[in-house]
Order: structure tokens, then sequence, then C-alpha cells
């Protein structure tokens, strides 16, 4: 019996020791996971929790408005509703997306779309998957919130475009940040769901217009509705800009083009200021603030005319008989003619094997300067193009700004391109042809120029040979309306050229628009010294008896009319490029005349705004 008593206490020593040792090593795996926990990674898991409960919610900042020079108001903003998810507060993601699927009529692989779209984000991140709710919209989800656990609402500023089309490809649009643009701007704040400026405008001023977002502490529940705003910093809206242009003259502008091809540039000659700006196609800008569907995106990047193009700037064309201005210029400075140098005109002039047809086929006769302008007479230039050479007609483009960019844009200005023999050796590897002398005195051949390059030149005329940047910008304010920056006339230069020179070109141009045989008479205005230039480019070679009726559409001449008015005291200048437009004496001409004479009235019923 004493045996079996001592036998039984062992055992029972020997497992309560390994009771003690388990019991032991389990406290200490517990004690070490809990110090692990509370005090290695005590500060992550704090803000772990911190954030299952209080969300950091951005407050975006109104957008600057932009304004017309008279403070009209282009551009403005108005509040959109926008459902999100918040995946981290779904339950059931799935059922959630058929729920709101069938609420709100809208397939649901466009939400899933969305979501897949932002894979990646993080999970209490809200993510949008539709924008601009109506009223009726968001009085369904909020009725159905309670059932719908991650389904918020957020009030956001959209971009409105009050007039539409109206100056489009000046002012710009907004688009979704590209994964090029923010690697390089993630720094200012930006992030993958940002709208950012796409273009004009909007691109060139985006750090102006953008203003700095705010953002609240909101403490949510446990399916992620707001209990209440812990802590909030207002947004600081953006700047608001003045532009130099006239809401009615760009109007008037925009309804000379109508359904035409190309575009119309009326500036103040004395500045620079840019007036209107128009170019047709056009678009509006407010299908990408809405988002923009991939078939309207379609329809825009495949028209054939490309109404995304900003044609003032970035279209170049030759540009006919305006650039005889040019030639003009350079043979009275080079002096190879004189005002009284006679050309005799048959309908074309022989050069070598060939012979350079003169658009009057019956011939002008004999002809001085004067008249050579005003009747634009090929043969004339021809001839004197050959006395010059094609080095010192690029010289004198150059000294009014052809063939480079004017600054008006900080992109996508194009230089158009002003021929010379070592830019021909150089690019095609082949001599200069003195024959193609002869087309680039008239402004054909390999002579390319952009609308405003050619308004320029036209300025420069009406203003004795002072040269201005083209501006667009006037003003820069707070939104409490004080003034950030303001923008002054910026003279480039005083052209190197004779003041004789530049008045006997100015007093042809006003025979082009008033004398009898003047090829731009339509362009004529009663009391209003309208002076100007035609100009009829060709866009391939055509036989010699073809008319613009029986010539396919995109074969047709593109038509040129640039002008400015009255000519003694300029006040307005315009150049009007119609693509396809046949003769620059047709349309072009009777298009500028409508928009001249309606922005001298403007103008001179409200010269002290000019």
């Amino acid at each position: 019996m004493l045996l079996y008593d001592k036998d039984n206490k062992r055992e029972f020593k020997k497992k309560l020791f390994f009771s003690i040792v388990f019991a032991i090593v389990a406290f200490t795996i517990i004690l070490s996971r809990l110090w692990y926990l509370q005090i290695l990674q005590g500060k992550k898991f704090k803000s772990l929790s911190e954030n299952n409960r209080i969300r950091i919610v951005k407050i975006p900042a109104p957008r600057g408005i932009i304004f017309d020079r008279k403070g009209k108001s282009l551009v403005d903003n108005y509040p959109s509703f926008d459902l999100s998810i918040i995946p981290e507060d779904v339950n059931d993601l799935e059922s959630t997306i058929k729920e709101l699927s069938g609420l709100l009529n809208v397939n649901a692989d466009l939400f899933k779309a969305k979501l897949k779209e932002a894979q990646g984000n993080p999970p209490f991140k809200p993510i949008k998957v539709k924008t601009n709710l109506d009223y009726r919209e968001v009085a369904i989800v909020e009725t159905n919130k309670l059932y719908l656990p991650g389904i918020t609402i957020e009030i956001e500023p959209k971009r409105l475009y009050i007039f539409d089309k109206l100056a489009a490809h000046l002012i710009g649009y907004m688009g979704k940040i590209s994964e090029s643009q923010l690697k390089t701007r993630s720094s200012d704040g930006y992030n993958m769901v940002d709208l950012i400026g796409k273009y004009g405008i909007e691109h060139d001023y985006e750090s102006v217009l953008r203003g700095s977002n705010g953002g609240a502490q909101v403490e949510v529940d446990a399916v992620g509705r707001k209990v209440r705003v812990l802590r909030e910093l207002e947004p600081n809206p953006g700047e608001n800009i003045f532009l130099t242009i006239e809401l009615d003259i760009q109007k008037l502008a925009e309804k000379g083009l109508a359904d035409m091809i190309g575009t119309v540039i009326v500036m103040d000659p004395n500045n620079g200021e840019i007036l209107a700006l128009a170019s047709s196609p056009s678009f509006n800008p407010n299908m990408f603030s809405l988002g923009i569907s991939s078939k309207e995106w379609e329809a825009l990047v495949t028209n054939p005319y490309n109404p995304l193009a900003n044609k003032a700037i970035q279209g170049q064309y030759p540009p006919g008989s305006v650039y005889k201005i040019i030639t003009a210029i350079a043979g009275l400075e080079e002096k190879v003619i004189t005002p009284e140098t006679v050309f005799y005109c048959d309908g074309s002039y022989r050069f070598g094997r060939r012979a350079y047809r003169c658009w009057q086929k019956k011939g002008h006769g004999s002809v001085n300067l004067h008249r050579a302008l005003v009747e634009s007479c090929d043969v004339y230039f021809y001839q004197v193009g050959q006395r010059l050479g094609v080095d010192r007609i690029a010289y004198y483009s150059s000294l009014f700004g052809l063939g480079k960019p004017t600054g008006i844009s900080r992109t996508n200005e194009k230089r158009g391109l002003i021929p010379t023999s070592l830019w021909k050796l150089e690019a095609l590897k082949s001599p200069w042809q003195e024959g193609e002398t002869l087309s680039a005195a008239i402004g054909q051949g390999f002579v390319l120029v952009t609308p405003l390059q050619i308004l320029n030149l036209m300025s420069s005329i009406a203003t004795g040979g002072v040269l201005y940047r083209p501006q667009i910008v006037k003003k820069i304010e707070s939104p409490g309306g004080d003034i950030i920056k303001e923008f002054f006339p910026e003279k480039m230069k005083k052209i190197p050229v004779s003041d004789n020179s530049i008045k006997l070109i100015k007093d042809a141009l006003w025979g082009v628009v008033n004398e009898r045989l003047g090829t731009g008479w339509r362009a004529r205005i009663e009391g209003a010294d309208v002076a100007g230039k035609t100009g009829t480019a060709q866009v391939v070679g055509l036989p010699k008896d073809s008319g613009n009726e029986y010539v396919p559409f995109e074969h047709r001449d593109h038509a040129w009319f640039s002008a400015f008015a009255p000519k003694d005291k300029p006040k307005v200048a315009i150049v009007v490029l119609l693509e396809h437009g046949g003769h620059g004496g047709n349309k072009a001409a009777q298009v500028a005349r409508d928009i001249l004479k309606g922005a001298l009235k403007i103008i001179n019923n409200d010269s002290a705004s000019f």
C-alpha cells in the first residue's frame, strides 16, 4: 500500500512539472505576441484602427472661373453628385453592384469596369462609378442607403462651359489625368482619379486655375456612414482668368464660320490682343467634363476634318497670294524693283521648259507694283521672285515672324515652313531649283504658314511695321477680386524695313478692297476704309480649265483673306482661312466683311474697354 502511494506521488509530480513548463511556454508566447503587437507594431495597428473609424475625405477646390475681357463668364463650375463605392465597407460587392444596377437602371458591367480601373487603390478610398447623378437618382440612392453599405454620394464641383462650343479651341477642356502626367505631377497632390487641363487655357494655366483641395476627418460607423466631422480644412478656390477675347466678337466669328471648315482670328493690331479665335469644326468641351463616351471620342478622332485641332495655330497651309506682301517688300528693300517697275502679263510666264500660269487666264497686261498687288498678278511676282532668289525672300519672311511660333500657346503651336536653299539641301538632300523660287514667290511650293502668322503679318503692316506678340490673357485675379498679375502688350520689335515700303504696301492693300479691279472688293464696307489681301492656295495640281464645282471637295483650293480697318487708324485686324473654300476673294472676303462690320461697331461703341 505504501509502495503504491509513492509511485502515484512520483507520477503526479512528473505531470505537474510538464504542466508548469507548458503553462510557462504558453504564457511566454502570448506575452511575446502582445509585446510584438503593442510595442513593436503598436503605432501601425493604432493607425489601422483609426483608419477603420476615421476617414480622410478630400474636399475638391472649385476651379478658377474664366471670363472674357469685359468680365462675362465663359467657364464656371456647378455641383455634381457622384456615386462612389468604398470597397472596404461593402459586405458583398457582387450583390451590391446588382442592387445598384437595378435601382438606377444602369448596366452592371459599367460599374464593374470602373472598379477594375481603380484596382490597386487602398480599399478605404472611394471609387467613382457614376458621375452627374440627377435629383431622382440621388433620391433613390439616399432612400436605400441603409441597405447599401459602402455606397456614398459625393458633391464635387465640375466644369461648365457656358456657351458649349464657343471658343472651345482657345479655352480647351478637362480630362482624366494620364499615367505620364501623374508621374510628373504626383508631388503636386494629383491622384489617378483627378481631372486636369488637357488643352488650351485649361492646360496652359492649370496651376493658376486649379486651386488647392481641402479635407475633412470624418468619423464613420461600421458600414461607412458618416457619424460626425472631427476636423475640416477648407479648400482654396483657383484664381480667375480674364481673357482678351470679347464675347460678342467671338460670337460673330463663330457665326461667320458656320458649317465651314477653317478658322477666323480677330486681333487688335495696336497691342496684339486676340479679340476672337474660332476654329471649325469644333467640339463641345462639356462632353469631356461630363465624361466622354467611347463612341463620342471615336467620332472626334476619326473625323477627317479634325475638330480637336486648333486650325488657327496648328493648321499649316500654303499662304497663296497673301505671301505676295512679303515678296513685294523684299523686292523694294533689296531694290530689285521700284514702285514704277512694270512687267507684262499675258496669262503665263515661261521659265525653262515650263509655263507658269497666272490666275487671270487672259492676263493683266502691263502692271506696276500697285496694280500687281491690287489685282494679284502672279506673273509680276514670278519675275520679282526670280530676281530676288529664295534666300532673300526667306529673310524678309523671318522679319515678319513667318516660319516660327508666335508664342501665343505653351504647347502645340506649329511653326510653319519658310524654305531656303540650305533647308532643302539638308532636309531633302537635293539642291534648290530656280523654278521653285517662282512658286515660293506667290506663296506656293514648300511655303507653309499658320493663320495666326498671317494675321501677325497683316497687323504689322497696319501699325507701320511694329510686331506685337499675340496675347490671349489680360489678367489673373484672386477669388476675392485682387489683381495677381496683369499682362501688358509685348512689342517684339520694329521690323527693319523702310516706312516708304510699308506705306506703298498699305496703299495697295486698300486698293485690293476699294479699287474697281481689286480682288477683295467683296470685303468693302462703306466708311470703314478696309485694307486687305486675298489668297488662293492650291492644294493639288489641277488641269488648266478645271473649275471648283468639278473638283472633289478635298482637292479644292484653300481660301484666304486677311485685312485691317480703318486703313490709317487701324482698330481691328482679321484673318479668315477656309479649307477648300475656293478663291479668297469670294466667300473668305465676305466672311471677313461681316465680322469686321460687327466688330468695328462693337469696338466703336465700347472704345473705353479696348
